[in-house]
């Protein structure tokens, strides 16, 4: 099989999401659980034969979210809502939230309240994870977390179980890595929509089945030209971001690339993997403290850095990003206060940045007049360097 149609199932996954977990659901009697936030312990929900799916918004008018939240929450968590009320995770067997943003928190509590849901779980994620308490303190809430599954399935998680979903989650983590590599190139054979759309699916499939489908597109890969040029090499960082209409058409109509990202829809949610440890539950703690840290959780520094700062910098060298996009959705309070300190970091280390604040729809043609005029800004300081 090409590359190419193997990057087309993985949008197809994205774009038929509910379908496919009905499916899953139907073909292994399996329980399907709807996750808001990418702080889940998904490892543990793998040991417990379940298929954890990312809640993920439908980009269309928010209206029967309005009578439970303010209009001015953030557009993503009134979406999730929305797909909610309208009956479109009716096949969900639970639903869970981490202790993340109040948005999310809010869209939470409203769904639990008014769709009926078999099971639902509140998950207590340490909010300043460099604490020095913070990996103890979530190790036991792990635990909870492990007793409540046990509970609700009446089956018990093994050590072994535990191993088989660790191994399950860090192959696919690894094998995404392995494709991100190839956009470090100069002529990257795969664009940053479909790059981004593979971590989509992966937050939708049973990764057991992705890993295969990764395994196929990593052997592809290597041979795969694409008619295009690289043009400006872009990085997007910001809130939650599945706008594939918007990366598409700065990928196809304004000639740039996306060859990095900082997304909790990206590199966030899947980049570090996990420490073999004796302790399960502390080596998964452990890696959820440690990894790229969300802009509601980067606290705790005693000398108040910010250490996705680092790692985006980091990025952002490797991949030789020549301009960054920095996103946010609307009322977004993390990344809101977040993003002045970021656009200091980039542009005192040689990076122009561009601010774009979005909604659940993007209005496509004064954001492409807008990156247009910052990709041709980027050209010109190039050409007169």
């Amino acid at each position: 099989m090409e590359a190419s149609e193997i990057l087309k199932q993985f949008n197809d996954i994205w774009q038929l999401r509910h379908e496919y977990a009905k499916d899953w659901k139907q073909k292994n009697g399996g329980k399907v659980v709807g996750c808001m936030c990418t702080y889940y312990p998904e490892e543990v929900m793998y040991a417990a034969g379940m298929l954890p799916v990312r809640i993920l918004g439908g980009h269309e008018a928010t209206s029967q979210a309005a009578p439970h939240m303010f209009d001015m929450w953030c557009p993503f968590s009134r979406d999730c809502l929305n797909q909610a009320l309208k009956g479109k995770y009716d096949y969900l067997d639970g639903v869970m939230e981490v202790n993340t943003c109040l948005h999310m928190r809010v869209a939470y509590g409203a769904w639990t309240a008014n769709v009926p849901t078999p099971w639902s779980y509140y998950f207590v994620m340490p909010n300043a994870v460099r604490s020095p308490h913070a990996k103890t303190f979530l190790r036991g809430e792990l635990v909870e977390f492990k007793k409540a599954l046990e509970e609700w399935t009446g089956k018990t998680i093994s050590e072994e179980d535990l191993d088989r979903g660790i191994d399950i989650v860090d192959t696919n983590r690894r094998l995404m890595k392995q494709v991100y590599e190839f956009r470090k190139e100069d002529n990257p054979p795969i664009t940053g929509t479909e790059a981004m759309t593979i971590v989509w699916a992966s937050q939708l499939m049973d990764k057991r089945e992705q890993n295969e489908m990764l395994k196929q597109l990593l052997e592809t890969l290597p041979e795969r030209k694409l008619d295009r040029e690289t043009g400006v090499r872009l990085m997007i960082v910001g809130s939650e971001d599945d706008d594939r209409e918007f990366l598409n058409m700065v990928e196809t109509e304004l000639g740039a690339t996306f060859v990095i990202e900082d997304h909790c829809t990206g590199t966030r949610y899947f980049w570090d993997e996990i420490t073999p440890q004796k302790d399960r539950l502390q080596a998964i703690a452990d890696r959820y403290c440690d990894r790229t840290p969300c802009p509601s959780k980067d606290w705790g520094m005693e000398d108040g850095s910010r250490v996705r700062f680092d790692k985006i910098l980091e990025f952002a060298k490797e991949y030789r990003v020549q301009g960054a996009i920095l996103t946010q959705q609307k009322f977004c309070d993390p990344h809101e206060l977040d993003i002045p300190s970021l656009r200091r970091v980039l542009e005192n280390n040689g990076i122009p940045c561009y601010f774009l604040e979005f909604e659940v729809t993007v209005p496509l043609g004064p954001f492409k007049i807008r990156v247009e005029a910052f990709i041709e800004q980027l050209l010109a300081e190039e050409l007169f360097a």
